[in-house]
């Protein structure tokens, strides 16, 4: 179901035989590295062979696209897939929409080059929603505004929830600037009491700023940059 080939794994780690590692993934309590693999067995002639493009005894070919590297074979080339060096391992969307950032440690798209944040080695973590491993994970990656990164799947179910703060550091995941304006109305036309007109020092979880606020019930707003992802310190 994950790849269509005309062969199967012998996996390195349990000698076990699968169609792909999602496959052994997916029966076993351990995971198998796709650049151990050693041998393969063909599906037409069943005879077991080392890893390549096709067929030693019967030519068959194992797949449309085949990587030496990560062992991957699969006919279905309308993925694009490419390897990245970099990364070590095969990406898919056409190695031409993708750049490789040395600093977050995978590929992203050519979109975000120069027009993201760096975190270091970004994608090399669970995401914080599901908790699955980013850096090769079958789920298409968001690298958010504050540059950390999550599944993009994840952010759309948490931001249906109400999430609009990165789960990692709190800063907002959009641009908040419409609802910043709503929130600016509601206070002025919602006055607080006398004895509750004061000032506060807030810390801005977009600007990262400590300012002063006036004080009000629903909502304590950054006079550095304008934004409500504030807290009081």
């Amino acid at each position: 179901d994950h790849y269509r080939r005309r062969c199967k794994l012998r996996a390195p780690c349990c000698n076990e035989v699968f169609y792909c590692r999602f496959c052994h993934d997916g029966s076993q309590n351990h995971t198998m590295n796709r650049h151990h693999v050693r041998a393969v067995i063909c599906v037409t002639c069943d005879k077991e062979q080392p890893p390549s493009a096709e067929c030693i005894y019967c030519a068959t070919v194992f797949g449309a696209y085949f990587c030496g590297v990560c062992n991957l074979f699969d006919d279905d080339v309308g993925k694009e897939q490419f390897h990245c060096e970099k990364c070590g391992i095969c990406r898919v969307g056409g190695r031409e929409n993708f750049f490789h950032c040395d600093t977050c440690g995978a590929c992203y798209s050519t979109e975000l080059q120069g027009n993201h944040i760096c975190v270091p080695n970004s994608m090399q973590r669970d995401c914080p929603i599901c908790y699955e491993f980013l850096f090769d994970s079958l789920e298409a990656p968001q690298v958010l505004r504050c540059g950390h990164t999550i599944h993009r799947k994840c952010l759309e179910s948490y931001s249906a929830h109400g999430g609009y703060t990165c789960p990692l550091c709190n800063a907002s995941v959009c641009d908040m600037r419409a609802a910043w304006g709503v929130l600016d109305e509601e206070i002025q036309h919602t006055p607080m009491p006398a004895e509750l007109i004061c000032q506060v020092a807030v810390l801005c979880n977009d600007c990262h700023k400590i300012s002063k606020a006036a004080y009000h019930a629903l909502g304590l707003k950054c006079s550095a940059c304008g934004s409500y992802n504030t807290r009081r310190v």
